[in-house]
């Protein structure tokens, strides 16, 4: 199963429809939003997809915003941790902006992926047997090109996507 994963919006809907453009592409529709969408206002342009939402700490309205998810599909998920099994492959997200979360997760040994965002940097590390990833920004400050990450969950194989 291939899934798409995204972090840190700041409200850039034109990035966000770009990715969002290459997810139907490859026919991906599970995504992992590593949070700081920023306003609740975005929620629309994520229907039709299941949006494992974490909230950061740009997301000042995230009770909003996973409201908004869950009505526009019920399988979605919103909250500061993502603790659970996509098709059997252990999973835990959270954005990065707590001190420890995303280090712990990782270093626990109980997931095989842990994602995350918040540095605006992309990353794809081996933690003991989990893998850390992020996917670089769409919005913000633009420490990098903007990016996002496409997932294999079954081979591995990950693939780091630039926006223009």
């Amino acid at each position: 199963m291939q899934i798409g994963i995204i972090s840190d919006t700041h409200n850039n809907t034109e990035n966000l429809q770009a990715a969002l453009q290459i997810f139907k592409q490859k026919a991906i529709r599970t995504i992992f939003h590593c949070g700081d969408v920023s306003r609740v206002e975005v929620a629309p342009l994520l229907e039709g997809f299941r949006v494992i939402y974490l909230a950061g700490n740009g997301d000042l309205l995230w009770g909003e915003m996973r409201r908004s998810l869950l009505e526009l599909n019920p399988e979605s998920f919103g909250g500061l941790v993502f603790s659970g099994e996509i098709d059997g492959v252990k999973i835990a997200a959270a954005h990065g902006h707590v001190d420890g979360v995303v280090n712990g997760l990782a270093r626990s040994g109980e997931y095989d992926y842990v994602f995350c965002g918040h540095s605006h940097r992309h990353k794809d590390v081996q933690v003991g047997k989990t893998r850390l990833i992020n996917p670089g920004a769409l919005g913000g400050l633009k420490i990098e090109p903007r990016s996002i990450c496409l997932l294999d969950l079954y081979s591995g194989l990950a693939e780091f996507a630039t926006l223009p």
